[in-house]
């Protein structure tokens, strides 16, 4: 961590103490849980007795904060045995304290996943816990590892943002907390610009526009977390699938169909039965035979290799599919299309030798360079998940055999960009470690896209091998090559970016033509322009109602429609069209008259090169 993120870190830690500082001398029988550091702010979770805290009560709260800003209190570590600590939170009232530090005297070490050592006030790096560290400013104290800054009058601009319930330490059975999120930054123009990227990312929430350009709804007669894509969608989600597709088959993948249920047993042997039991919609049938929808395809096409003995001359087999899996994500974790229950994957499985890997990888590294361009994310960052050698039971396999794999991504990364990528450690997925590809959309947010996984786990446990030169079976790799990933929680992001402004070749509706009024002349030149344009495979829609030719114009601006063509009687006689391009599209700012005909296609070459520019 740079100097530069070890501050901020440290004044959003202390912002969450003057957070609970202020909580407790507006209620002083309040009772504290923990309050981290989160993305770009904190939270901390609080429990007021016979008091239901509200964001009417965030005015007030900030203003008492500010207090204890202005008056520089300074930060003073101490330090207590654990026994003195548990008298403390007992005779302070501080209940969940008390349970923390009651089950790290009982736990003698920090090894429980629970317990959050930073929170308590213990060192990351120790694994006997004789002492806690707290820290006081004014007449606050609160159990705590730190770092804070020297006073409070370091802190820069804050302002609380939303409550919510939770429970404690994340467990239903226990009392439930609200929790009071904040955010934080060095001075107030930093946060005045996080505040407007916040309104922007409204205007831009995924949710809003897929309800206003028609592209997928819920049911709750369906039920949460399964999407139903509408026409416009649909067509959308398909171009963006068809570019992955041709990308693919440009190195040679060939398309594999499979069914989406699964007896028990193919999963117990792959290691995912033990994994992730309890994500999986289960169905019993009338013989009671176990099966279970599919959460992943990788199984499956293990079994496509494995149906016939394959040489070394047949390597590498590249097999791909858009097809959905389902997993049974709970109701509180879905979220429009970033968290579902039915998830369309465009996956893909390389089947290859040791010695095939790099090359391997190296193309589907070609594949998701062009794709993440083509959809206008050129800044693509790398992470190396890797597997967490203190954790070795999370994962399949000897430490050894992670080494290796890693090592071997390892070589691909440096190859490919030097030492210009992150290392993710615990980020793998059980089966292997992976690269993640990162990418920053429009309002700099970054979220986790494409995916190349390094997998020898199934091919051991499936026994896939070939036959090589000396006539000997030789144990495969294989290559799991996400470009999308998730075609939803990709186009909650891609949605996002564009803010519905979609490129001419994946645009649902491409061509918007709008007749001035509807005399047989107008309607007849404008039905020719939209047959033409139907001809040439674009999609091209007709506004011929009475409304008024600024209100049709309007209209397809709220529809974001790339081009619009307005037909008169001008447009009549001569068959020119002045074409009006969306704003985000121009290159020049003018226009000019052409022939339909010479406008169509021109539209149709733009869809075909997959540009985001006009080139009228």
């Amino acid at each position: 961590m740079s100097k530069k993120d070890v501050d901020i870190y440290a004044m959003r830690h202390s912002c969450a103490h003057v957070l609970a500082t202020a909580v407790s001398k507006m209620w002083p029988d309040v009772r504290l849980g923990v309050g981290p550091v989160v993305d770009n702010g904190f939270y901390y979770d609080i429990d007021v007795p016979g008091v239901a805290v509200s964001e009417d009560d965030f005015k007030e709260i900030e203003k008492q904060m500010q207090k204890v800003v202005n008056e520089n209190q300074e930060f003073v570590k101490s330090t207590k045995t654990v026994a003195e600590a548990v008298t403390w939170a007992k005779s302070s009232g501080q209940v969940y304290k008390e349970e923390l530090l009651n089950d790290l005297m009982r736990e003698g070490t920090t090894s429980a996943k629970d317990l959050d050592s930073e929170m308590l006030g213990v060192a990351s790096d120790t694994s006997k816990v004789e002492e806690v560290s707290f820290y006081t400013n004014g007449d606050f104290c609160d159990l705590c590892r730190g770092p804070h800054v020297e006073h409070t009058g370091q802190i820069g601009a804050f302002k609380l943002m939303r409550i919510s319930g939770v429970y404690w330490r994340g467990k239903d059975t226990n009392p439930q907390m609200q929790r009071i999120y904040g955010v934080a930054f060095k001075t107030k123009a930093e946060l005045n610009d996080y505040l407007m990227m916040l309104e922007e990312a409204k205007k831009r929430d995924h949710r809003k526009l897929g309800t206003e350009l028609d592209l997928f709804t819920f049911s709750d007669l369906v039920g949460p977390g399964l999407p139903l894509w509408t026409p416009r969608g649909t067509i959308l989600k398909n171009e963006l699938d068809r570019f992955v597709q041709e990308l693919r088959d440009a190195y040679g993948f060939q398309q594999v169909s499979i069914p989406h249920i699964t007896k028990k047993d193919l999963y117990e042997k792959s290691g995912h039965w033990a994994k992730f039991s309890d994500e999986l919609f289960k169905i019993n049938t009338r013989e009671g035979h176990e099966f279970a929808m599919k959460p992943m395809n990788c199984p499956h096409h293990t079994q496509i290799y494995a149906s016939r003995q394959r040489s070394y001359r047949d390597l590498p087999i590249r097999y791909r599919e858009s097809t959905m899996v389902y997993r049974d994500e709970q109701s509180g974790e879905l979220g429009g299309l970033s968290r579902v229950r039915s998830i369309t994957q465009d996956d893909a499985h390389i089947f290859c030798r040791t010695s095939q890997v790099e090359e391997e990888a190296l193309n589907i590294w070609n594949i998701i360079e062009q794709f993440y361009m083509g959809t206008g994310f050129e800044d693509l960052k790398m992470r190396l998940s890797t597997h967490d050698q203190e954790q070795m039971d999370a994962y399949s396999g000897s430490l050894e055999k992670w080494q290796k794999t890693v090592s071997q991504l390892e070589t691909i990364l440096k190859k490919k960009v030097g030492d210009n990528y992150i290392v993710g450690v615990g980020e793998a997925a059980f089966y292997g470690p992976k690269i993640d590809f990162m990418a920053k959309d429009a309002l700099g947010r970054e979220h986790q896209v494409a995916t190349i996984q390094l997998d020898f786990n199934q091919p051991e446990g499936f026994d896939l091998t070939c036959v090589n030169e000396a006539g000997e079976l030789e144990r495969i790799e294989m290559l799991h090559c996400a470009i999308m990933g998730s075609h939803e929680r990709f186009l909650s992001v891609y949605i996002e970016h564009t803010a519905g402004r979609f490129p001419v070749w994946c645009s649902p509706e491409q061509i918007r033509v709008l007749t001035v009024n509807q005399t047989d002349e107008i309607v007849a030149t404008a039905q020719k322009i939209v047959d033409a344009g139907k001809e040439l495979g674009l999609r091209i829609g007709l506004d011929n109602s009475k409304e008024s030719v600024g209100k049709k114009i309007r209209e397809a601006e709220i529809w974001k429609v790339p081009y619009t063509v307005v037909v008169g009687e001008k447009e009549a006689k001569t068959g020119d069209v002045l074409p009006r391009v969306r704003s985000d599209m121009k290159v020049t700012e003018e226009t000019h008259a052409m022939q339909f005909g010479n406008f169509l296609q021109s539209v149709a070459n733009e869809a075909r090169s997959r540009t985001s520019k006009s080139s009228l």
